[in-house]
């Protein structure tokens, strides 16, 4: 089983112990069995020795459970951080460009229903483990009692398992269904919570998407849920009748071939009657195992699905160059599939240099590459031709996360976090207030300890809040992408006369992805892209630039 194979792989140690103190728990169980039939028989012990010994199996056999649980929680809990560890440093150490391709709704799939299958089957192994030994132990007293009638309980028991795996694996194969279509659930529920504006003004839209997209995928969904766990409850309910039937044949039908003691025939009717409910609760929690082992292997798959790109090389975390020279794109390409286009985009080749203190525009019409080339030159993507160099240095898998930390980016599509994590630096929140204030969000936002008090704000307030990080972040480069889309015309002008000459002051090379061409004018260079080349770059006021020999020079090869 997936499941015992990955917590043997997490401690084989504390697997080996906690079947040890299981077993020594089914060992007690099956000895009170053996006491009680004992006694009913008046086998002939004293009273005393049954009550000593009842005594001693009543504190001796809950003290093996609580061990045998302990240990196998301990170890569920234990290797279940790990899973989630492992798939969240795989997720972030795997290529930007792989992430996109796998797809962020699978990640959630994975992160939020797969792991919690995992987790709830987990917590159920320490259970299952003490009913099986229970079972155990139960068998070891009836082969004491009679070899002859283990042997005809044992058959039954391997006709039960076989007839009882049979519709389990066809249930299973209806589970892995249903989990595929959960991938495709998440990536409709996507869909509805990204496109609500959307969907509410157009109502045949909406109705398309909740009757076609939507509800097949849920109705099937459903569909494959419930067929599978029928077939579980079916086979489960088969089991326990099997158990009965297995009672019958030890009381009226093995007497007509084989002449039993009475004890025996007692011992086997009471001791077959208490396994049931162990045996129903193995067969109970096959469904949840069955979930569970799914989900692992589709976290499995994913793994190694994100590792097949290879992992990102670390480095010392927040180390950069503060007196970086030159950055150059020389010959750089990229190519990826854009949505909805059968034939692949290229951006380049392409060639530019960067240097501290300049302020460009990248400028194009949407989808002619400028996101993209931004990604280019942060390091979140890797050119399949060219190279990028900083100071001369071609960036390469080895230093690609030291290249990467000299540049505060502000996405389109950024993420605010509540603190301002990785910045524990001296007088941080003092820091912070100063550029809350002259980000004109003092009178809603407090920082205290580095963590904000809110985040429930407005687009341009929240870009705002992701400024405010990428300020305190104090890189040498910084890269902003429609940026000011989101700002009222007040703080655009803010942004573009003060924020942005501010920070070329301070001798920060900044690119600016925008469409605001009222505000050009600012730039030392403007760049332009269409379909992926450069259409032309123009100087701007390259007589005021402080480094008149420094200017970017980019262009196609």
């Amino acid at each position: 089983m997936s499941l015992i194979t990955f917590l043997i792989r997490y401690s084989r140690a504390s697997v080996t112990l906690a079947v040890i103190a299981g077993a020594i728990s089914g060992v007690s169980n099956a000895g009170l069995l053996a006491l009680f039939n004992t006694s009913l028989t008046n086998s002939g012990y004293s009273k005393a020795t049954l009550i000593w010994s009842f005594a001693g199996l009543c504190l001796f056999l809950p003290a093996t459970r609580f061990a045998s649980e302990i240990l196998l929680t301990r170890l569920a809990e234990g290797a279940l951080f790990n899973l989630r560890m492992s798939l969240s440093r795989q997720i972030l150490a795997a290529p930007l460009r792989h992430l996109e391709e796998v797809g962020v709704h699978r990640l959630i799939a994975a992160l939020t229903d797969d792991v919690p299958t995992v987790t709830n089957a987990l917590v159920l192994i320490p259970i299952l483990c003490i009913n099986i030994a229970i079972t155990i132990g139960g068998l070891i007293y009836l082969g004491w009692l009679s070899w002859f009638a283990l042997v005809v309980v044992l058959g039954f028991m391997v006709l039960g398992i076989l007839s009882y795996q049979l519709p389990v694996i066809k249930a299973l194969r209806y589970l892995r269904l249903a989990r595929e279509d959960g991938d495709a659930l998440h990536n409709h529920f996507q869909a509805l919570t990204k496109g609500a504006k959307e969907l509410k003004l157009h109502s045949l839209r909406r109705e398309s998407f909740l009757s076609q997209v939507l509800e097949s995928t849920a109705a099937s969904y459903r569909k494959r849920n419930v067929t599978g766990m029928a077939i579980f409850t079916a086979a489960a309910s088969w089991g326990q009748i099997l158990v009965f039937v297995v009672v019958g044949l030890i009381l009226f039908g093995l007497p007509m071939f084989k002449e039993i003691a009475f004890q025996t025939l007692t011992g086997y009717t009471i001791t077959l009657l208490y396994l049931m409910m162990p045996l129903q609760v193995i067969m109970n929690t096959a469904p949840a195992l069955g979930r569970a082992n799914v989900a692992l292997k589709k976290v499995e798959d994913l793994g190694l699905l994100l590792a097949a790109k290879g992992a990102e090389g670390g480095s010392t975390p927040g180390t950069f160059d503060p007196n970086w020279q030159r950055l150059e794109l020389a010959g750089v390409t990229h190519a990826y599939h854009r949505e909805g286009k059968k034939e692949s985009f290229t951006l380049g080749p392409i060639d530019m240099t960067l240097r501290p203190g300049e302020l460009v525009f990248l400028v194009g019409g949407n989808g002619s590459g400028k996101t993209t080339l931004a990604k280019l030159l942060s390091g979140l993507y890797l050119p399949e031709t060219g190279e990028i160099r900083l100071n001369g240095r071609p960036v390469t898998d080895d230093n690609k996360e030291y290249y990467r930390q000299h540049f505060s980016m502000v996405f389109s599509d950024f993420y605010l976090f509540e603190s301002l994590l990785g910045l524990d630096s001296p007088k941080l929140d003092d820091r912070a207030r100063d550029y809350l204030a002259q980000l004109q969000l003092d009178h809603k936002v407090e920082i205290k300890d580095g963590v904000l008090s809110t985040t429930d704000l407005s687009q341009g307030q929240r870009k705002r809040l992701a400024l405010l990080t990428a300020y305190m972040e104090d890189r040498p480069i910084y890269i902003f992408d429609e940026w000011a889309a989101d700002q009222d015309p007040l703080f655009k002008e803010i942004f573009y006369y003060q924020l942005l000459p501010e920070l070329k002051a301070k001798g920060k090379a900044i690119v600016v992805i925008s469409h605001d061409d009222h505000y050009y004018n600012v730039a030392d260079r403007i760049i332009k892209l269409e379909y992926g080349r450069v259409e032309y770059d123009e100087s701007q006021i390259s007589e005021s630039l402080n480094f008149p020999d420094q200017r970017i020079r980019i262009g196609t090869s």
